[in-house]
């Protein structure tokens, strides 16, 4: 790994860009992930002038929707229900400003796991109360849920149940593209997702599109050659999808958590944060285990809410914002005191924008 670090590379395909640019390459790194390691190694400094980034719909915190994070404190204030989360979905605020973290604070049983088969352990331990998985991402943490669901269905843990706000990656992408007013020229796509999916559910981004496309890894020689790909798909004027992440990344992704996620759950419309809804691009409990999905079991699926007053982080996930430009960035929203959910994740861009500057 220490190679893909190395500076002599980097500047080594950096000057390949160079070399290879015959315009303006505006980019979106789609990945939360990919936004962080652009600031920390400051990439940006290697590149051209001409080679812009913006952040897009990445970050599985960030796009979770006001109406989700509203729901979760419903659930923190319910009398013997423990809730389970990732500690990302502790510190977002709803429009209140109220959190989970709050919630905790004023007696709610709120928990913080590592991996969800922790779900599975507090359930049989506390076989009195109602447990509930918060299942945010997307197709990256996805199966694991899943499996989980399905174990869970095995076992008869009937006081186990997912509240699942899972999305997908590319009908977001397609939304985004079809909006005609996102000024990309090229996608960098996730490495994380796309170990599951593969490349063929991106397909019509060249054929649909005409936009170049690649799938790149986290280092920065990964991201490096990645734009690399999309400069030269640019200067050969054919889009496509390229997998310059091979080393974890195999073409048809990942036959085994594809076939868990078509079991246990379907697809359709979700509101995504700053994006509104859009179709197939929600993962929700398949009928058969429609008995452990909480959105059913505690009547929380009219519940509503709207994003925090002065919030912009729909405009930073849409690319239409750089954090800065956020009349809360900095002063009425830190990392320690968040208004909206792009500064408190780790892959948000408003904490790296904070956090390691430009």
């Amino acid at each position: 790994m220490q190679g893909y670090a190395d500076p002599g590379l980097c500047r080594e395909l950096a000057d390949r860009i160079r070399a290879a640019l015959t315009g303006r390459l505006r980019f979106m790194e789609v990945c939360g992930t990919h936004t962080v390691s652009i600031y920390r190694s400051g990439l940006r400094s290697l590149l051209p002038p001409e080679v812009e980034h913006v952040s897009g719909p990445g970050c599985p915190v960030c796009v979770t929707h006001a109406r989700e994070i509203a729901a979760c404190i419903a659930l923190a204030r319910i009398p013997g229900v423990i809730v389970l989360t990732f500690g990302d979905m502790m510190r977002i605020p709803d429009s209140r400003g109220m959190s989970l973290q709050q919630a905790k604070a004023r007696g709610a049983d709120v928990r913080i796991c590592y991996s969800p088969a922790e779900a599975l352990q507090l359930a049989r331990a506390n076989p009195d109360q109602e447990v509930v998985f918060l299942g945010v991402g997307f197709e990256t943490t996805a199966p694991a849920v899943a499996a989980v669901v399905k174990q869970a269905g095995q076992n008869g843990l009937d006081n186990l149940s997912l509240l699942s706000c899972h999305k997908r990656i590319p009908p977001a992408l397609g939304h985004l593209l079809a909006g005609r007013d996102l000024d990309v020229d090229a996608l960098l796509l996730p490495g994380h997702v796309s170990t599951v999916i593969g490349l063929g559910p991106y397909s019509f981004l060249g054929r649909e599109f005409g936009i170049p496309s690649a799938v790149s890894g986290f280092e920065p020689a990964d991201i490096l050659m990645g734009l690399y790909s999309l400069v030269r798909q640019q200067e050969k004027q054919k889009p496509e999808v390229i997998n310059a992440y091979p080393r974890a990344v195999k073409d048809q992704g990942n036959r085994a958590a594809q076939a868990v996620l078509e079991e246990v759950f379907d697809s359709g419309p979700a509101q995504w944060r700053g994006l509104g809804r859009i179709e197939d691009s929600g993962l929700y409990l398949a009928p058969e285990y429609s008995g452990l999905d909480a959105w059913k079991r505690f009547g929380l699926e009219d519940i509503e809410d709207r994003e925090p007053p002065g919030c912009r982080c729909g405009e930073v996930l849409k690319g239409k914002l750089h954090p800065r430009q956020c009349p809360l960035f900095g002063a009425g929203c830190t990392p320690s005191r968040p208004a909206g959910p792009c500064m408190v994740s780790t892959e948000g861009s408003c904490a790296a924008v904070f956090k390691y500057g430009m």
